[in-house]
């Protein structure tokens, strides 16, 4: 079998499939190509692996991620480990349900080892930042509670100068199993709750957690560009793990607070500016001023209608991670005078007076099917 066909056509569900639906697409072509229930087929026992090569990809998040970015060209030299660790031989059929159920109850086999690293959770941080600062980035310094190591036990969670031992219950798997015919049940152990090991003298201070909460102060880099939503990642500023395991991640989400005068939209900066009619129609300069602090003169042409837009190049946002900068968006509103004084509306109804149609196209035009379609009813 051609080792070249999409994943997401092996395992023959769509590209935007969750993990349910792929999942089980997996568990009935599984089935349906094991060597066990075809002995001597060499094409369902490539299939079979074909298929688990791309269940093992696409099963997991961050190798999915990268196969639907880059195909399976992510995994070569050595990416992500190699991308089909399932292709090997085959232990009997009762190996396909022990991954797919194992798994489902918390975990397949992870080798025979213990299981008492466990990496810690992720947590989040919401930022809020002024689209100033989003325009030129900034320091931040942010306060978080987190669970941190237990500096008494050093993250052990047993008492300074003692140790813990392996679990009987499950010789230090962290788990039990139960075989009831083709089916392989694999469940968290009840005695040491999935650690392996089993602490008789626990850490006074942590209680044997091995953790402790912390308040902790960390400073994050803000780059000039980000967005509403953006996300920052600091590795391992996330809660310490059980008795010693990795610490998890802390994600910064940003949240850009409401600017006076600009609106976003990705890299274009968006402005309203009202205008007077005069000049509207005799046309003018506007000074604007920009996030980056100069101002920027904007030329209005004469005639300019409401709802016009002018565009100035570059004065935008900053591409994040990138060059360049974005554009800046004025669209026009003309304003109609409210407050007149006697010599102007003298001048107004002098100007008035001239008018023959040809300075307002559009409005003459809009009378001028107006009147046709008056004539129209009174025939």
């Amino acid at each position: 079998m051609s080792t070249d066909i999409d994943y997401y056509e092996l395992l023959e569900v769509d590209r935007t499939a969750d993990d349910k639906v792929i999942k089980s697409s997996y568990r009935r072509l599984a089935m349906q190509f094991h060597p066990d229930r075809n002995p001597g087929d060499h094409e369902a026992e490539a299939k079979f692996k074909a298929i688990s090569q791309a269940y093992d990809c696409l099963k997991d998040p961050q190798k999915r991620a990268a196969y639907d970015r880059f195909g399976k060209a992510a995994f070569e030299n050595g990416g992500f480990g190699g991308g089909g660790g399932q292709g090997g031989g085959f232990e009997g059929f009762s190996d396909i349900f022990e991954n797919i159920f194992g798994e489902f109850m918390g975990g397949g086999r992870g080798g025979g080892g213990r299981s008492s690293v466990r990496r810690g959770a992720d947590l989040r941080y919401d930022l809020e930042i002024s689209l100033e600062e989003a325009y030129v980035g900034k320091q931040a310094s942010i306060t978080v509670d987190v669970a941190a190591p237990c500096e008494t036990c050093d993250g052990s969670g047993a008492k300074p100068g003692t140790g813990t031992s392996s679990c009987k219950t499950c010789g230090g798997h962290g788990k039990v199993r139960a075989q009831q015919g083709f089916f392989v049940v694999e469940r968290t152990c009840p005695a040491c709750h999935g650690a392996g090991e089993v602490i008789s003298d626990p850490c006074s201070d942590c209680r044997g957690e091995g953790r402790i909460e912390k308040t902790k102060t960390l400073d994050v880099g803000i780059p000039a560009g980000v967005d509403e939503g953006t996300r920052i990642r600091l590795t391992g500023e996330g809660e310490a793990g059980a008795r010693g395991g990795p610490p998890g991640d802390l994600y910064i989400f940003l949240h850009l607070s409401r600017h006076e005068l600009f609106e976003r939209d990705g890299t274009t900066l968006f402005a309203r500016a009202p205008i007077s009619f005069t000049t509207a129609a005799l046309g003018g300069t506007i000074d604007v001023p920009g996030l980056d602090k100069t101002r920027h003169e904007i030329r209005i042409p004469a005639g300019i209608q409401s709802g016009k837009q002018i565009r100035q190049r570059g004065a935008g946002m900053p591409v994040l991670n990138g060059r360049g900068h974005g554009d800046l968006v004025i669209q026009i509103d003309v304003e109609t005078p409210t407050k007149l004084t006697s010599r102007q509306k003298e001048l107004l109804e002098e100007f008035r007076s001239t008018e023959t149609g040809d300075e307002s196209p559009q409005s003459s035009g809009f009378f001028t099917r107006l009147k046709g379609m008056w004539e129209d009813l009174t025939d």
